[in-house]
């Protein structure tokens, strides 16, 4: 006997109408959430790791490089600087004297940096030297004064020592995590008036909880205590990415993001008149309030002046530079902190946080913690998305046609938004069309595989 079974099909959200702006947002911030979020969780888990190492970089450097940077003994009267560079030529005459660094202590060496010969690329030789005895503690090479530790963790966290093309991966984990963030957000405080009390917001709700149910309350309830910390992160190392930060160096810089540099103008050059010599240099510098940690650069050029420019990081913020006629022993120039525009020290002050450098220990560990509990709602993610997952037929985490339920001018906004997010972060915008168009072809390649008669036989 045959039967017949009519299955009535399951209606379509009305056309046109559209949902409410709520329903509207969340679905679009679930979709958003949960496939960003799978997509982009693996390079994050990669920034997070190579960042918990990166952060404590200067902890590894005393380590590693103790006897460099330190002096044997802190006593007696330090040699003149100028005698300190002589004997780092004499050791290296191939070299010529790019910049001297004054230590930021008194236990700490003087660092002469040395342009040595080689192809384009080659590091500078830095020779450290106990200023109290003269001698040379060590060399090492190093690459815009960075010592090779904090070169190769450097690059490491950025590009996975993978050169340019590898700071791909890392802008674009920065660039997901703001909607991604933003989207939890949405996601967990919107039952918060309906189903949850405050208390089961702030703080893991597990009691009498398992499974999925539990998993969501540890990882919305983590979510929301790191999501500032996520945000600033994110945006902080943004300002320091190749192509959305990278935009400040280039010679066009719209809004200031670029601290402003010494002109260094040429000077005039008066016949017999010997030019000053280093120890005045770093004396006048004294006198025009520089302090800390300093990099004295002597003239490339006979028609050229001394700079010096304040290096040491962290608070309260030392970013002073002059430039010095070597003839007439006068400051040329000088550059403070103040004159600074407000994106510039913005941006500088984000470059320091996000490396650990603008509060000391506490800044190291607050971004320790991002870094450790970003894996920990990374891990708890995929648990909750393996437990949800397509191979079980489950795919109502991500509904499809969210922008077909949408009002028109919630959907304009977002259309809106999300091309100023494009323009401002170009590997977002990128990686935001390569979505959209594989979304569409999935989307069409389903429809096309879906059913159209509703009679099937038995």
């Amino acid at each position: 006997m045959t039967t017949t079974k009519i299955d009535r099909p399951v209606p379509r959200r009305a056309r046109g109408k559209g949902s409410g702006t709520g329903t509207a947002l969340r679905l679009l911030a679930r979709r958003v959430h949960f496939l960003a979020g799978i997509l982009v969780a693996p390079f994050l888990a990669v920034l997070c790791l190579t960042g918990l190492v990166y952060v404590f970089s200067p902890q590894i450097h005393d380590d590693l490089y103790h006897g460099d940077l330190h002096v044997n003994r802190a006593s007696g009267t330090p040699h003149p600087v100028s005698d300190l560079v002589r004997a780092a030529l004499v050791a290296h005459p191939e070299g010529t004297v790019s910049s001297v660094i004054t230590p930021a202590g008194p236990d700490r060496t003087v660092r002469v940096v040395l342009s040595v010969p080689g192809p384009p690329g080659t590091p500078d030789r830095t020779v450290f030297l106990d200023p109290y005895t003269g001698f040379i503690n060590g060399e090492l090479a190093t690459v815009a004064d960075r010592l090779p530790a904090n070169t190769w963790l450097r690059a490491l966290h950025s590009n996975l020592q993978l050169g340019e093309p590898g700071r791909i991966y890392a802008e674009l984990a920065a660039s997901w995590l703001p909607p991604i963030v933003i989207g939890g957000l949405m996601l967990w405080l919107a039952r918060t008036r309906r189903k949850r009390r405050a208390r089961e917001v702030l703080l893991p709700a597990t009691a009498g909880k398992s499974g999925w149910v539990r998993l969501r309350g540890v990882h919305g309830s983590v979510g929301l205590w790191l999501s500032v910390g996520l945000l600033v992160a994110a945006v902080t190392g943004l300002a320091m990415s190749q192509f959305a930060g990278g935009r400040a160096d280039q010679r066009i810089d719209p809004v200031h993001l670029r601290a402003p540099a010494l002109a260094a103008a040429p000077v005039a050059v008066p016949a017999g008149v010997d030019p000053i010599g280093i120890d005045d240099v770093i004396k006048m510098a004294a006198d025009a309030g520089l302090r800390g940690e300093l990099s004295v650069r002597p003239p490339a050029a006979p028609d050229r002046p001394y700079t010096v420019a304040e290096m040491s990081e962290g608070l309260p913020v030392q970013r002073d530079s002059i430039a010095i006629n070597p003839y007439t022993a006068a400051i040329t120039e000088h550059i403070g902190w103040r004159d600074y525009p407000l994106p510039a020290k913005l941006s500088l002050l984000a470059a320091e946080f996000h490396t650990g450098s603008l509060f000391g220990l506490a800044n190291q560990i607050v971004l320790a913690l991002i870094a450790a509990g970003t894996l920990v709602l990374i891990a708890v993610g995929y648990r909750m998305w393996w437990i949800h997952n397509p191979y079980r037929g489950r795919w109502a985490s991500i509904p499809r046609g969210v922008w077909r339920q949408g009002p028109w001018p919630v959907l304009l906004l977002v259309t809106v938004v999300a091309a100023a997010l494009g323009w401002v972060l170009p590997v977002f915008g990128m990686s935001l069309a390569v979505f959209l168009v594989v979304d569409i072809v999935v989307g069409g390649i389903l429809r096309l595989r879906k059913p159209t008669s509703g009679i099937r036989r038995l």
